[in-house]
């Protein structure tokens, strides 16, 4: 990346004897979005607050558009932030409450006007000017705050967990005109959450953090496809994990209870007879042999699970139990419990986990 418009420069913050953000670096382009994806108490919410200037780093600094800002408060930023919270002011109308940076700026009043209309357009809710927040839904209420975070044309948005208060339906249909209007708008934007689900759907990359650390950052395909640590790989979708021994390092092959597969060039600084926990993504899973899988192993139907479009089939394979799901064929009834069976996989597909 030539030149970054965010830069987060070997950041680190402790608080007391704890050190909750640990030798942090991310390089951020203009108009990108990214998210700090993490369970509670990773450092990803602090290391925002950081970037916003709410807290102060122990060590490193924070460059926006080239320019150190790291000692520098969050109004001198050029930030707009939205919170888990609404935070909207319950004594304001919803243009008021849109066009409070404009007035504390000192933007002419014509001119704020024209903002607070061409927001409440942006959002979808051009008549809702005159109401109040508490005549509102919790998904308009957040669509509010995301206009006045955006109405004073900051260069750098922060959203911190802003679906979490939702529910599930409105929480999906948000999330997809928050990525529709910071793509229109072309804002650099990072993303605190703890959903996995969006983080992959939402962001052009992703910085998996794990204990003040980035464990791994890249785009959701390689986050989701090729997880760099086991941490990573168990956090981020599901995962079955199948415990085997390698019967032969030089050939790559593993044995899985008495049977065994081929896993060449992923056995790299192993030797015979040492233990790994292999890996598989349940859509890499099939039940019975497929063309163009080279991996078969037998086990036994444990669990079946009809959810319409999908059945989702748990097997037993020796003391591993593994999940996949199949399509629903009305021709085709499922598995029965108890039935032997054989899944298939691709040896491409298993992530060999350190």
């Amino acid at each position: 990346m030539a030149d970054p418009f965010l830069s987060i420069q070997s950041v680190k913050k402790s608080f007391g004897n704890v050190a909750v953000v640990k030798d942090f670096n991310l390089d951020v382009g203009a108009g990108e979005f990214v998210s700090f994806l993490g369970p509670s108490g990773c450092g990803k919410t602090t290391m925002l607050r950081i970037v916003a200037g709410f807290e102060e780093p122990s060590a490193g600094k924070v460059l926006i558009g080239g320019k150190d800002v790291t000692g520098l408060k969050p109004n001198q930023r050029n930030i707009g932030m939205v919170f888990q919270a609404y935070a909207l002011f319950p004594n304001l109308t919803v243009a008021q409450n849109i066009g409070f940076g404009l007035k504390v700026a000192g933007v002419p009043k014509a001119e704020a006007q024209a903002r607070i209309d061409e927001m409440l357009g942006i959002i979808k809710l051009p008549d809702f000017g005159d109401r109040y927040p508490y005549q509102l839904s919790g998904g308009q209420q957040q669509r509010i705050a995301l206009a006045r975070a955006l109405a004073p044309k900051p260069k750098l948005l922060l959203l911190d967990e802003p679906l979490s208060a939702l529910d599930a339906k409105v929480r999906i249909s948000l999330r997809e005109e928050i990525r529709s209007i910071q793509k229109k708008l072309g804002i650099t934007t990072i993303f605190v959450t703890h959903d996995q689900e969006e983080a992959l759907s939402m962001s052009d990359r992703i910085v998996v953090m794990n204990e003040g650390r980035a464990d791994q950052t890249g785009t959701p395909f390689e986050i989701y496809n090729r997880p760099s640590t086991k941490f990573v790989a168990n956090f981020v979708g599901t995962l079955n994990v199948l415990e085997g021994t390698i019967s032969d390092a030089a050939s790559g092959t593993v044995k899985i209870n008495a049977e065994e597969i081929g896993l060449k060039g992923k056995l790299n600084g192993s030797k015979s007879g040492d233990t790994l926990s292999l890996a598989l993504r349940p859509e890499a899973i099939s039940l019975g042999r497929k063309a163009g899988n080279d991996s078969n192993l037998t086990g036994q139907i444990a669990d079946v699970h009809f959810l319409g479009s999908v059945i989702r089939v748990r097997v037993g394979v020796g003391q591993n139990v593994v999940s996949l799901d199949t399509f629903n064929s009305p021709s085709s009834p499922p598995p029965v419990v108890g039935q032997k069976t054989e899944i298939s996989f691709s040896s491409g597909d298993v992530l060999v986990l350190h």
